[in-house]
């Protein structure tokens, strides 16, 4: 995982601004069905960790692990190599976090080594279309994204037969990752916003993009070309759960 990259800063404030939206909350915790033991890779703060005694958080960055609210296990460790023995966990979970792993694919592999019963995965697919933000004003965005998110054809590779199911992004979400202000446009010109979400830190050029979307706003374009949104109760933007049953 890249563990220098919240450590340097960017996990700063991840307890505020990355709450755990009960909405996606509720799909993620279906997603994982019956399990009672979890190991939660690349579990960050904590958000939707289920709770119980059986779950196991894994996690690379200091910085994350300092603003954890839960007080289950920890173990500090990169999900490319699990400290667990094989089908040592009823499931194992990764939310929107893979795509940061060095190398994904030996991740899920061992995701799907340590689980005996289900790996469950919460990400972006790599072949969906980008939204407004990322369409027209920072297509940056989407360049790295394509590139460091996983296809489904990977998923299905490390994992075996794989379930797909889109998760559509509510207007209100309090989960600020990328997509979570779809409707709130206003937002991505927060630095402590944008702070929190990992892309942006990638980037060479932001205020050029910022500059262009603030303009926009000021002058009514971004309404004519996307003020139907607001008649949206939520969006696909791409997300999926992944499921494999082992």
């Amino acid at each position: 995982m890249t563990t220098q990259l919240y450590d340097d800063g960017l996990g700063t404030g991840y307890h505020e601004l990355r709450q755990p939206d009960p909405r996606l909350r509720a799909a993620i915790h279906r997603a994982l069905g019956p399990a009672r033991s979890i190991a939660n890779i690349g579990a960050g703060a904590g958000s939707y960790e289920p709770e119980g005694p059986g779950v196991v958080a894994v996690e690379p960055s200091e910085t994350m692990i300092r603003q954890r609210r839960r007080t289950g296990r920890v173990i500090r460790a990169h999900g490319e190599q699990l400290p667990f023995a094989t089908d040592s966990f009823d499931a194992a979970l990764a939310i929107l976090t893979v795509h940061h792993w060095r190398d994904p694919i030996r991740g899920l592999e061992e995701m799907r080594r340590v689980a005996r019963g289900r790996v469950a995965v919460f990400t972006w697919d790599p072949a969906a279309p980008g939204f407004w933000l990322t369409e027209r004003y920072f297509p940056e965005v989407l360049e790295i994204d394509r590139r460091i998110f996983p296809t489904l054809e990977e998923f299905a590779k490390a994992l075996g037969p794989v379930q797909v199911t889109p998760v559509e992004i509510p207007h209100d979400c309090i989960d600020g990752f990328l997509g979570a202000y779809w409707r709130r446009p206003f937002s991505y010109l927060d630095s402590g916003v944008r702070a929190a979400i990992s892309t942006f830190a990638k980037i060479r050029g932001v205020e050029s993009g910022l500059s262009r979307l603030a303009r926009e706003l000021e002058t009514g374009v971004w309404q004519e070309r996307f003020g139907r949104l607001r008649f949206r109760e939520s969006l696909d933007l791409g997300y999926r759960l992944v499921v494999a049953n082992l």
